[in-house]
C-alpha cells in the first residue's frame, strides 16, 4: 500500500460500474483503491487509514440470506461516508432504518432529482435550475431512514434520493453519480473528498515516484524479464521498470504471427534504437499458429495463447540466466473484467492472456506496475517518462493480438488478409485526420464468404468487418460515426487493394452490449 498520499477506500458491493467511481476520484487526483467488501476487515481498516470511505452500488437486496455488509468498525472511523445506490440501503440497514423490494418504486434509468429545503455542502453547484438529472438503477428502495439522517432531495419513486447526516459525516444517494447520464455527478464528488480534506496531490508524478520504489523494493537485485508487446502498456512499464532497475531488466518482444502489418520490425527498430533497452526478439510464429490451428472457441484461443507466452517466457527467462521476476502492462479494467478485483463479487466477462498469475512450476513472481491504472493514466504516465506523443496516443492492440480478430478458425491465409484490410483502414483514418478522435480501430475478418461480382466474373471471398469506437477508459464505448463519404472510399479502397475482400461491414455496436472486440 501507498502511504504517501491521504486515501479514500472505496468499498466495492459488485456493481459493474464501481471502478467508475475510481476514475471520478483520480480525476480529482485522489488517491483511492477498490477492495471487495468481503476482504475488508478491521486489521484492513487500521492498516489502510482512510481519510473517507465510499460504499459502491450492488446487485444484491440487503434483506437476502448472505446479503454483502461493510466491514464492523467502518462506522467508528470517525471519516467521511458516502453510500451509493446499494451503499446507501446497506448505510440505513445497518444505521437503523429500513429498505424495502418492489412496490412500484423501482427505478432504471433517467430521473429528476428536486431539492429540500435544507442545503447540503455536499450539493454546492447543484440545482441550479431547480432539478438535476440523475441515473438509477435500483429495485429495492429505502422506506425509512436511519436516526440522525434528513433528507435533501427527492425524485418520483425516490422519496429518499438524497439523505445524510452532517453531524456524522454520512451522506448517502439512491442514484449513481459516477456515470455519465448524472451530468453533475463529477461535482458531487468533488464536494466530497473537499469536506473530507483531501489535498488532491495524486499525480502521475508522484505516481511514478512511488511505482519506481516499489519496484525497487519488489525486485532488489533480483533479474526481471518484461512481456513486451510494442503497445502502450507494456511500454510504459517496460521503460519505468529499466528506471527502476536499469541492466537488470532484460525485454522480451514475442512475434507470435498474430501482430499487425511490420509490426515487428517497428517495435524492435524502437526499442533497440531509441531506449538503448535490451531486448529478445522471440519469432514464436510457428509455435503459436500451429497450436491455434483448427481452433474456433475464442476463450480456446486466448487460453493457448497465454499458455503459450508463459512457456516462451519461461524458456528465455532461463536463458538470461535465471530471472525471477516477469513484467508484464496489465492495467486495472483487464483486472475488473477478467476477475473480480481482489477477489470481489462483480461478473467475471472474458479471460485475459496476462492475468491470473504465473503457474508455480515457473518459479517467478509478477511485476506489474501499472495493475491499477487506466488507460489514459497510463498514456499520461508515459507522457511523465518522456515518452514522445505519437507513440503514447496508439490505439490499444490486444495480447492475443489479431487472433481475436479472426472469428472462426484462424490461418495464414486470413491473417494476410486480415494485416492488409487492417493497413488500410487506419491509413484512411490517418489521411482523414481522425486516428486521435478514435479510441480503437480496427478491421476483423469474419468467418463467412459470400458471392460478389468483380469486372465480369463471379467472386466467392470473405467478408471484413470495421471497428471504430471513442472511450475513455475503455469500460464503455459508443462506436464512431463516419461520414458515409468515408465509409464509401475506405469500402472500395479495402476490395480494391486486399485481395480476397468483396465485402466490407461496419460494426455500429457500443459497449454494451457488446465488447469492443469481437471476441
Amino acid at each position: 500500500m501507498t502511504h504517501a498520499h491521504d486515501r479514500l477506500l472505496i468499498i466495492d458491493f459488485g456493481s459493474q460500474v464501481t471502478q467508475l467511481i475510481a476514475r471520478r476520484l483520480r480525476e480529482l487526483k485522489v488517491y483511492c483503491e477498490i477492495h471487495p467488501f468481503n476482504k475488508v476487515d478491521a486489521a484492513f481498516l487500521k492498516d489502510f487509514a482512510p481519510r473517507a470511505v465510499i460504499f459502491s452500488g450492488g446487485p444484491a437486496s440487503v434483506y437476502a440470506e448472505g446479503a454483502p455488509m461493510p466491514p464492523a468498525g467502518v462506522f467508528d472511523l470517525g471519516v467521511p461516508i458516502l453510500g451509493i445506490c446499494y451503499g446507501q440501503q446497506v448505510m440505513m440497514h445497518c444505521l437503523g432504518g429500513h429498505v424495502e423490494g418492489g412496490h412500484g418504486t423501482a427505478e432504471f434509468g433517467r430521473a429528476y432529482v428536486t431539492p429540500t429545503a435544507e442545503r447540503l455542502p455536499l450539493l454546492d453547484g447543484w440545482f441550479e435550475s431547480g432539478t438535476e438529472q440523475v441515473w438509477m438503477s435500483h429495485g429495492d428502495h429505502v422506506s425509512k431512514i436511519a436516526p440522525g439522517f434528513q433528507v435533501f432531495g427527492t425524485s418520483p419513486n425516490a422519496p429518499f434520493a438524497i439523505t445524510a447526516d452532517p453531524s456524522r459525516n454520512f451522506y448517502a444517494v439512491q442514484f449513481h453519480p459516477e456515470v455519465h447520464h448524472t451530468p453533475k455527478g463529477a461535482k458531487l464528488y468533488e464536494n466530497f473528498v473537499k469536506l473530507a480534506g483531501f489535498k488532491g496531490d495524486w499525480t502521475m508524478a508522484s505516481y511514478r515516484e512511488d511505482a519506481i520504489a516499489k519496484i525497487r523494493e519488489q525486485v532488489g537485485d533480483k533479474k526481471v524479464i518484461c512481456a513486451l508487446s510494442g503497445g502502450v502498456d507494456s511500454s510504459v512499464a517496460a521503460i519505468l521498470i529499466h528506471e527502476a532497475i536499469g541492466a537488470q531488466l532484460t525485454c522480451v518482444f514475442v512475434d507470435h504471427g498474430l501482430l499487425r502489418l511490420n509490426e515487428a520490425q517497428e517495435v524492435v527498430k524502437m526499442f533497440r534504437e531509441a531506449y538503448n533497452l535490451p531486448l529478445i526478439h522471440a519469432d514464436e510464429s510457428d509455435l503459436f499458429l500451429g497450436a491455434l490451428e483448427g481452433v474456433s472457441d475464442p476463450e480456446v484461443k486466448r487460453k493457448t495463447i497465454g499458455k503459450l507466452f508463459i512457456d516462451v517466457f519461461d524458456k528465455h527467462a532461463k536463458a538470461i540466466g535465471g530471472a525471477e521476476f516477469l513484467a508484464q502492462g496489465t492495467l486495472y479494467p483487464d483486472v475488473i473484467e477478467s476477475v473480480s478485483f481482489a477477489g470481489g463479487p462483480s461478473v467475471t466477462i472474458k479471460s485475459h492472456h496476462n492475468v491470473g498469475g504465473l503457474p508455480e512450476k515457473m518459479g517467478m513472481k509478477l511485476v506489474e506496475p501499472l495493475r491499477e491504472l487506466f488507460k489514459d493514466e497510463v498514456r499520461a504516465l508515459g507522457r511523465e517518462l518522456g515518452l514522445p506523443e505519437h507513440f503514447i496516443r496508439r490505439h490499444p492492440f490486444p495480447g492475443p493480438g489479431l487472433a481475436i480478430r479472426c472469428p472462426g478458425e484462424i490461418t495464414r491465409e486470413k491473417l494476410d488478409i486480415l494485416r492488409h484490410a487492417d493497413a488500410v483502414y487506419i491509413d484512411q483514418i490517418r489521411k482523414h485526420g481522425l486516428y486521435d478522435e478514435i479510441w480503437q480501430a480496427f478491421a476483423a475478418i469474419l468467418p463467412m464468404r459470400t458471392v460478389g461480382v468483380m469486372g465480369d466474373g463471379r467472386t466467392y471471398d470473405f467478408a471484413v468487418g470495421l471497428r471504430a469506437v471513442t472511450s475513455v477508459d475503455g469500460m464503455t464505448a459508443d462506436y464512431y460515426p463516419f461520414t458515409h463519404e468515408f465509409m464509401g472510399e475506405t469500402v472500395t479502397r479495402i476490395i480494391n487493394e486486399v485481395k480476397g475482400v468483396n465485402r466490407v461491414f461496419y460494426d455500429c455496436t457500443s459497449k454494451p452490449p457488446g465488447t469492443i472486440e469481437l471476441e
